[in-house]
């Protein structure tokens, strides 16, 4: 008997007004993620990673009408009431975005960002909230803790911010962490000890995490099972530890292709060819059929549905096997 997913994202669509008209710009997204595991939403800009995070949220514009179902704990996020969602918001799960200079309020201490949730939601004291948040500074690697506090967002770094997010996301003692691309604004080395913050936090308190990120290796590292997006699909899931070896889809081939490997450093990269689509654009047949070598007649009239073989699922009507020879392969 299986348990139920702390999160569930089953089929879920996103339609949005592009130009006037509605059009769709998530057509399937299919996420699973058990209590205290991780898993990884990959894929290049436009795919709809971070609009599927946002529904988990329910971030999403007024005028976006959903299809589907996003369930945590069992519970419907598309039907919970607005008194319901805000206790959600801040009890819940939390969620660190990828640029922290847009989501604190300049105009107000660093202290006052990360105090304010405990004092108005929880009604917790304030002087234990200054305790609280100042051990989770400490906790992500803010060592002059009492000063960072006093101190506006436009006097730390983006490294130092970003820490301050992660904080104010712990500080919720959220079940689920949603990280969307927590790195990009950051420099290589920041990057590293800004993951290792996140995976240390997240392993100590148990917590479940969605982590949206374009890049597969660092997926791969962080996270049990990767599951990855084009052009407002999800079209391949299966456990990080066989990302390179065990990909079914030629999209998440091609994208293992097209980067450098540490490990082999003779592997010639590959380009992907033609153009990333975004979700509004998907065709009704594959969505990544222009841009892929095993393309047949079926995948230009006809949409992959997902199918599961062994631990992975992939949404391909001509699916690579083990035995097809290395990832990346343009046979």
């Amino acid at each position: 008997m299986t348990s139920t997913p702390l999160l569930r994202i089953d089929a879920l669509g996103i339609d949005l007004p592009v130009d006037g008209a509605a059009r769709t710009v998530v057509h399937r997204a299919d996420v699973a993620i058990d209590e205290g595991t991780a898993v990884a939403l990959v894929g290049e800009s436009g795919s709809g990673k971070s609009l599927t995070a946002r529904a988990v949220m329910g971030l999403l514009p007024r005028a976006a009408r959903i299809h589907g179902e996003v369930l945590f704990a069992g519970e419907s996020v598309p039907r919970m009431s607005p008194e319901r969602l805000r206790a959600f918001r801040a009890t819940e799960v939390a969620m660190v975005f990828q640029d922290p200079r847009a989501h604190i309020n300049p105009a107000r201490s660093v202290g006052d960002f990360l105090i304010e949730g405990l004092t108005t939601t929880r009604r917790v004291p304030a002087a234990e909230a200054v305790r609280k948040v100042t051990g989770i500074l400490r906790e992500v690697g803010i060592a002059d803790a009492g000063r960072r506090m006093r101190q506006r967002p436009h006097e730390l770094s983006g490294g130092l911010l970003q820490r301050v997010m992660i904080g104010a996301a712990l500080a919720a003692e959220p079940r689920l962490l949603l990280a969307d691309e927590p790195t990009t604004a950051l420099d290589v080395t920041t990057q590293e000890e800004v993951m290792a913050i996140i995976g240390e936090a997240r392993e100590a308190r148990g917590l479940a995490m969605l982590f949206i990120t374009h890049d597969l290796e660092l997926a791969a590292a962080v996270c049990d099972r990767v599951v990855v997006m084009y052009a407002g699909s999800t079209v391949e899931e299966l456990p990080a530890g066989r990302l390179r070896a065990g990909a079914a889809h030629p999209y998440t081939r091609a994208l293992l292709a097209s980067r450098p490997s540490v490990s082999d450093t003779t592997a010639e990269l590959r380009s992907i060819p033609g153009r990333p689509l975004s979700g509004f654009e998907a065709p009704d047949g594959c969505a990544f059929g222009e841009r892929c070598p095993r393309l047949r007649d079926l995948c230009r009239s006809d949409r992959p549905h997902p199918s599961t073989t062994a631990d992975t699922t992939a949404a391909c009507h001509f699916p690579h096997t083990p035995s097809t020879g290395e990832a990346g392969s343009r046979a």
